[in-house]
């Protein structure tokens, strides 16, 4: 058993919910404490089960609700050190015994779920994604990722569900409000995931176990879900795959999902 539920996603706020037969972890907490609580509600899921909240980066987006979140359920958090020490608002209101430490690149495993980190490029002090794996079902997670590399491919390989940055469409950000500066920020190669290379990378992994994917991570501003999806569609029709071959989502920015049975 391995399951997936998106809470929130997308450039306001993103946390994530994976679930095994006897394991329940948080993927990031970048909504409030009780935007959190509530969409576990709606899961009928109690906080004080989570086993622990993996943090993929120190932005806030990603970690928000962290600190209060955590010590008011007595979650473990693990996380890299340097990101720990880029968040000094959420470290210090997390104790010394919530703490798990590890290497961008490390294994470990939280009870019957095991977990790879990798490396992702983007600007945040140590960045990283996650495989997830429980017996012969594998979870992919990937977004804020400048640019795609043959690395990521390759961590991701293993995959039957991604939830992969789709981030923005490069024409919506051109005309976008946003001060060039920005502009410029989120198209760089430390930066966000376009539509385009979003499909471009889930037709790679079409060639390995992928089965389902979601897009995630949207911007509010220089992106639309229909559009999103519409774009990785021509993608994987121009590199000759059915659209039927994968079942395609896209992640929600404002309220939870359904639970996905992986």
């Amino acid at each position: 058993m391995l399951n997936f539920c998106s809470l929130y996603s997308g450039s306001s706020g993103n946390s994530l919910f994976v679930q095994s037969e006897n394991t329940k972890l948080l993927i990031d907490a970048g909504v409030s404490s009780k935007k959190i609580e509530n969409a576990l509600s709606g899961l009928d899921i109690d906080p004080r089960t989570l086993n622990g909240i993996l943090i993929t980066h120190e932005h806030s987006d990603h970690v928000q609700g962290l600190g209060t979140f955590a010590k008011k359920f007595n979650i473990p958090v693990f996380v890299n050190s340097k990101t720990l020490d880029n968040m000094p608002k959420q470290k210090e209101k997390l104790s010394q015994n919530a703490i798990n430490n590890f290497e961008v690149g490390d294994h470990f495993e939280i009870n019957d779920l095991k977990i790879k980190s990798f490396s992702i490029p983007h600007d945040a002090i140590n960045p990283c994604g996650f495989l997830i794996n429980n017996n012969s079902k594998s979870i992919g997670i990937a977004t804020d990722i400048g640019h795609m590399t043959t690395n990521i491919l390759k961590e991701l390989e293993p995959s039957d569900f991604v939830l992969l940055e789709s981030n923005y469409d490069p024409e919506v950000l051109r005309c976008s409000s946003y001060p060039y500066p920005l502009k410029t920020r989120i198209a760089g190669p430390n930066g966000h995931l376009s539509n385009e290379h979003a499909g471009k990378t889930i037709s790679c992994l079409l060639k390995n176990n992928l089965k389902q994917a979601m897009l995630g991570h949207l911007s509010k501003e220089n992106n639309f879900p229909e559009l999103a999806y519409k774009t990785v569609v021509e993608e994987l029709i121009s590199g000759n795959y059915n659209e039927n071959s994968l079942q395609l989502s896209v992640a929600s920015r404002d309220i939870p999902g359904n639970m996905i049975e992986i």
